[in-house]
């Protein structure tokens, strides 16, 4: 039996997922999946994102059914399984027998013909036993213990809801002419419910539009969008940590007459910047932020370091199986390097805005207090305050603005707030 293009590309990205650092969202926009058609490819995304939500409690009943834990398995056995669980219990319109299989086929083209009779007998007992995602193994424990402390149950439970369901695309859309071109293609937006300049995708494809190959629509999460609105206006604007560069485009058009610097430590990703933002007051560096090569001070600085990501959870399913809890603390270090050298190039009366799209206390509040204690020229500025201009200017949607504010910080949470969880800081050099 033939196995579906789309099963056959879902089975090769979760592969490449778990034997590397390659994200699922960046993969089913890659070349495995451009060959698909587009019904091939929304089943594609169901499976590898589905799969990657729930692996937790997919690997629970596997290894029940199994008598052993699934890191036993080879790479490929455990990924057909993991397939075949998740059509079996998520997805109505998938035919059993189809299901059941195909990812028989999977393991055979994988040369892993001997775990086909497990393979099948798994499958074809569970079609009949009843079994239930266990919600609780949605994520690991160790972080949802962690979240409890910190946010409380109620949050984090909307928390752990949120990042199990597909989140809402939200773009960017800088013309009322560019939505009307959107709408001709069968792209139906509906209203950013943080962001007035934002908009959520509805209907449609819009990565196949040609906007989104044009690279005149961004795909970028509206709390994104709200930490580059924070940045404000200046005559120089330096961006530590810039690609892909959604952050850096809304900055440039926001500050036309300014000139953006753009740096990212790595080559490859300096490049692609330089094709997603092509605006002409974008200067493109491949550099260190820990060791800028830029001599001068910038009025405006973001720094939205790299993090856990654990804000992003609804879109990375995949970063809460491979993270360990003492990446957080290894990542404080990186970003407080980061900001530490940063914090020297701004101006004086300028502002250096601190962001991450990690929920993790360390990698925030603590960055900040760390940040400030060894660099007393450095005073607090009231995000809300910032939130507040932002309405008054009619950037902002959201109405109630303490729900988006921690003390002086900028805080998201998913499920709480309509967005991926985002925190933010400003500081201000006097």
């Amino acid at each position: 039996m033939s196995v579906s293009p789309a099963r056959s590309a879902a089975f090769e990205i979760l592969l490449r997922v778990e034997g590397t650092s390659a994200y699922a969202s960046e993969l089913l926009h890659g070349a495995i999946a451009r060959r698909l058609s587009a019904r091939d490819h929304h089943l594609c995304t169901e499976l590898v994102m589905g799969v990657l939500r729930w692996r937790g409690a997919l690997d629970q009943i596997i290894a029940r059914r199994a008598g052993r834990e699934l890191k036993k398995f080879d790479p490929e056995v455990s990924t057909s399984l993991r397939l075949g669980v998740y059509q079996l219990l998520c997805l109505d319109r998938v035919p059993p027998h189809a299901a059941i299989h195909e990812s028989v086929e999977l393991v055979k083209r994988a040369r892993k013909r001997s775990a086909c009779g497990m393979v099948n007998a798994i499958l074809r007992n569970l079609k009949n036993d009843g079994a239930v995602l266990d919600n609780d193994a949605g994520h690991p424990r160790w972080l949802v213990e962690r979240w409890t402390c910190t946010y409380g149950p109620r949050p984090t439970k909307q928390i752990r809801d949120y990042d199990q369901r597909t989140p809402a695309m939200a773009v960017r859309v800088s013309s009322a002419d560019l939505v009307l071109e959107l709408g001709r293609e069968a792209i139906e937006l509906a209203s950013g419910r943080l962001l007035r300049s934002a908009f959520l995708v509805n209907a449609g494809e819009i990565t196949r539009t040609d906007a989104f190959s044009d690279h005149r629509v961004t795909v970028q999460d509206e709390a994104s969008q709200l930490v580059a609105l924070l940045v404000g206006k200046g005559q120089t604007i330096l961006d530590c940590c810039a690609a892909p560069g959604g952050k850096t485009r809304i900055m440039a058009e926001q500050n036309p007459q300014s000139t953006i610097f753009a740096l990212d430590v790595h080559p490859r990703r300096a490049r692609l910047l330089r094709r997603l933002v092509p605006l002409g007051n974008v200067r493109v560096v491949a550099a260190d932020a820990r060791s800028l090569p830029l001599r001068s001070n910038f009025d405006r600085i973001l720094v939205d370091a790299p993090c856990t990501g654990t804000g992003t959870l609804a879109r990375n399913p995949e970063i809460k199986w491979r993270l360990d809890e003492s990446d957080i603390l290894r990542l404080q270090a990186y970003q407080l390097a980061i900001t530490s050298a940063a914090i020297t190039h701004v101006a004086p009366g300028g502002r250096l805005v601190y962001s991450t799209c990690s929920l993790e206390p360390e990698e925030n509040e603590q960055v900040i207090e760390k940040l400030l204690a060894g660099n007393p020229s450095f005073h607090l500025l009231s995000c809300a305050h910032e939130l507040d201009n932002l309405r008054s200017r009619g950037d902002l949607a959201w109405q109630e603005i303490s729900s988006l504010t921690s003390g002086p910080y900028l805080r998201t949470l998913p499920g709480v707030h309509p967005s991926d969880g985002f925190f933010a800081a400003i500081i201000q050099r006097e």
